[in-house]
């Protein structure tokens, strides 16, 4: 029988998606600039470990949900799950149903089938620029000739944005793509998407189809998911007007047809079939498609093999180091490269092996998780990547966010599962390349 608390909370993303009902379309200016987060008000650790875990579908340390519960809520309409499946490494959106989206039908009828995109352009670059305190990285996207700053995220593969459709309340500080301005749009009549995060944000709505140019990459008919309702959470983030999945086209949401992310369309056209993440410590960092710039990294380039088995950019690790320390094996795990994720989920071996030489770390469970003094010079952690490479995560991007005092919040805790994942954290210092033409992961440290 659920308990008294899940009932409840269940109730209260409800209530955050009733919050964000669709109303009539309706024109609105386009003027589009890049904008600081007002409402961030800086890392909470405990809450990017919840995401890292539910984004997973993950359990979750009891001691952690006491944390953030005693804590008190960021957000009462945001659902803070009390158990997540042990289904680890399910493609994101299965945990919930998908949605019919009640915004009104605009433009063609494209019937239900899968989009055929039609790409062009060789290479495309764009910004990467980190909100405040790194939360997140947001690139210009244009859509329909219009300019969404949207979030890379390569733990996922639907590509939703918040539109005319959504209400005022949901859509006030955003900007919006509005379908009647576009030309070229087209409704999928009977396509509806619905994605979980796992951590009780989400979005659900329509599709339809659009062009989209990411840098001069330009794809036509790329399906583009219209969100008739959102979580609170993205709500809150104004300076994010959606995300852009570039996992593999397996983890889709959209019914009852899957569509194909921005990468599978724009791939033939692209000199190179890959992308490339250059995501910098709080300083503007790129995404670029088709193209490897050598100069944003040294020595040789690393060619790791992807296992695509559950549409993630996964591979093997077995092994680690802590600071300039005796390589030691550790027991063989998959990881996934994540830029949707800020912190690194390691094993408990790793995790223990690193933590066990930095003198006051503590797991402390009355913040759930591992806590290290913020004075503290904490050490390089190398982390063995299919055997092939080892890369080397700065100390300083670990030292991750203040708890109070001098008690601050490690950017490495362990796993729940089998499965690691590799967030920003990580992406700070490594330079990578997604090669979809031979699914391989090339891996460079950063200048």
């Amino acid at each position: 029988m659920p308990s008294f608390l899940n009932i409840f909370l269940f109730f209260g993303l409800l209530a955050s998606l009733v919050s964000a009902a669709p109303r009539a379309i309706q024109k609105r200016s386009f003027k589009v600039e890049r904008v600081r987060n007002a409402n961030f008000k800086g890392h909470d650790g405990p809450r990017e470990l919840l995401k890292a875990y539910q984004k997973y579908r993950m359990d979750v340390p009891p001691a952690l949900l006491d944390a953030i519960n005693n804590k008190g809520k960021p957000d009462s309409t945001e659902n803070v799950q009390t158990k997540a499946s042990s289904q680890t490494g399910k493609a994101k959106g299965k945990g919930r149903k998908g949605g019919k989206g009640a915004g009104a039908a605009v433009g063609g009828n494209n019937g239900t089938t899968a989009a055929v995109g039609n790409s062009t352009a060789g290479v495309g670059l764009v910004t990467a620029t980190p909100e405040a305190g790194d939360v997140e990285y947001l690139s210009p996207v244009e859509i329909g000739g219009q300019t969404l700053n949207l979030d890379f995220d390569s733990g996922s593969s639907d590509l939703w944005v918040f539109n005319s459709q959504l209400s005022a309340k949901a859509t006030t500080g955003h900007t919006v793509y509005d379908p009647t301005k576009s030309t070229g749009f087209k409704m999928i009549n009977g396509a509806s998407f619905s994605i979980s995060y796992g951590d009780g944000s989400g979005a659900a709505g329509n599709v339809g189809t659009d062009t989209v140019v990411i840098g001069g990459a330009t794809v036509t008919q790329q399906a583009i998911e219209l969100a008739t309702a959102v979580s609170q959470s993205f709500v809150s983030d104004t300076a994010n007007n959606g995300l852009l999945g570039l996992a593999f086209s397996k983890l889709n949401t959209v019914k009852p047809q899957q569509q194909k992310t921005f990468f599978d369309n724009v791939m033939p056209s692209l000199a190179e079939p890959v992308f490339t993440a250059d995501l910098r410590k709080n300083a503007v960092g790129a995404y670029e498609f088709g193209r490897i710039d050598s100069a944003k990294f040294t020595g040789a380039m690393a060619w790791i093999p992807v296992n695509t088995t559950q549409g993630f950019w996964q591979f093997a690790t077995a092994g680690f180091a802590v600071g300039n320390g005796t390589a030691q094996t550790a027991t063989a795990a998959q990881a996934i490269a994540d830029t949707g994720t800020t912190l690194i989920l390691t094993s408990q071996e790793i995790a223990d092996g690193y933590y066990g030489q930095v003198q006051g770390a503590v797991n402390d469970a009355t913040v759930g998780g591992v806590t290290v003094p913020c004075d503290a010079t904490l050490p390089d952690l190398i982390l063995d990547v299919g055997g092939i490479y080892q890369a080397r995560v700065k100390g300083e991007d670990i030292n991750f966010a203040q708890v109070q005092g001098n008690t601050c919040f490690g950017g490495v805790q362990a796993t729940t599962s089998d499965l690691q994942i590799w967030g920003d954290i990580f992406f700070k210092s490594q330079f990578v390349a997604f090669n979809g033409g031979n699914n391989t992961l090339g891996m460079a440290q950063h200048v």
